[in-house]
């Protein structure tokens, strides 16, 4: 792999309505072995230059392949995490510093921003929000209605939130075990960069990587995001998700041999009392509260989450 060509250029397609409106970026494969977004955002662009989708209002810009290095190699890391860390790098290091450099201004040019991903594990598809409005240090933020309606209009089942908080949990654990500190900023991607830079978003998750059911999740979600924001005429979105999920605390891989306990899916509901994972030494963790598990991790290593926890949420999405 060190010998493959690097790619020189980041491509992006804009269509802009002949009236006013919003302007909206979505992007595909920010993870290059996830390939449902550029599958969909392909149809989709098919579809605005044949004339079965009518571009009416405000821009939408695609960006099939955001992380080309990656995608070439069907990996989900060119040098490093593209959806961590992204800020601008006057002194870029590696691949995605430099294409971090180009999707930065792509970002705060937008008004709203649809991340198309898929994951690894089992579960339903699903759909990651920002916070409620506050002025606090961590996420501070002022479209919070907008950005649920948003994330709601997507058509999934799951809608979760509370990913700052988590990482700001993990960082604090790994100081307690010794490990190599992360930086705060490694907890922000894509949607992390747009709520910072004025406006919102939210990241899809359209199934298991090889699911082609995926690739139609992520097409209803253009059509739906384009059509909620008023871009495009379109049906009515689909209704709120059924699930909202806020992540409470991870459980966190102390020691190698720590692993996670049974067969659990993202989403899954826990009753309390459940045991989620086991120590090196086979001392159960068990979850007290019961809730929902998030992100189960069987590969963890130590100073990563083993899986995540979380609750039902007190937001009320959608109405």
């Amino acid at each position: 792999m060190p010998n493959d060509p690097i790619p020189e250029h980041l491509e992006s397609l804009r269509f802009d309505g002949l009236m006013p409106g919003p302007r909206l970026l979505i992007l595909g494969a920010v993870h290059g072995n996830e390939t449902c977004g550029p599958q969909a955002i392909h149809a989709a662009v098919a579809a605005i230059r044949s004339g079965d989708t009518l571009i009416e209002r405000g821009s939408v810009t695609f960006v099939p392949v955001a992380n080309p290095l990656a995608f070439n190699r069907n990996s989900r890391e060119g040098d490093r995490n593209l959806n961590r860390d992204l800020h601008e790098k006057p002194l870029p290091r590696d691949f995605e510093d430099r294409i971090g450099n180009r999707l930065i201004p792509l970002i705060r040019a937008h008004d709203a921003l649809l991340d198309i991903h898929s994951f690894k594990g089992e579960g339903p598809p699903f759909a990651f929000f920002g916070p409620e409005d506050n002025a606090g240090p961590l996420e501070p933020f002022a479209h919070a209605g907008a950005e649920a309606a948003f994330a709601a209009c997507l058509g999934v089942g799951v809608l979760i939130h509370g990913w700052l908080g988590i990482h700001a949990q993990l960082i604090a654990a790994r100081t307690r075990l010794g490990l190599p500190p992360l930086s705060p900023t490694e907890g922000f991607g894509t949607t992390e960069f747009m709520r910072f830079a004025g406006g919102y978003g939210a990241t899809l998750e359209c199934g298991r990587h090889d699911d082609p059911a995926a690739v139609g999740v992520a097409s209803r979600a253009i059509r739906a995001v384009l059509a909620h924001m008023g871009i495009a005429p379109g049906p009515a979105p689909a209704a709120p998700a059924k699930r909202v999920i806020e992540l409470t605390r991870p459980v966190i891989c102390e020691a190698a041999g720590d692993r996670l306990d049974g067969d659990w899916r993202n989403a899954d509901p826990v009753p309390p009392g459940a045991v989620v994972a086991r120590r090196a030494d086979g001392a159960p963790v068990a979850v007290a509260e019961g809730g929902f598990i998030v992100f189960p991790n069987p590969a963890a290593a130590p100073g990563e989450a083993i899986c995540h926890l979380g609750r039902e949420s007190p937001r009320r999405i959608g109405g």
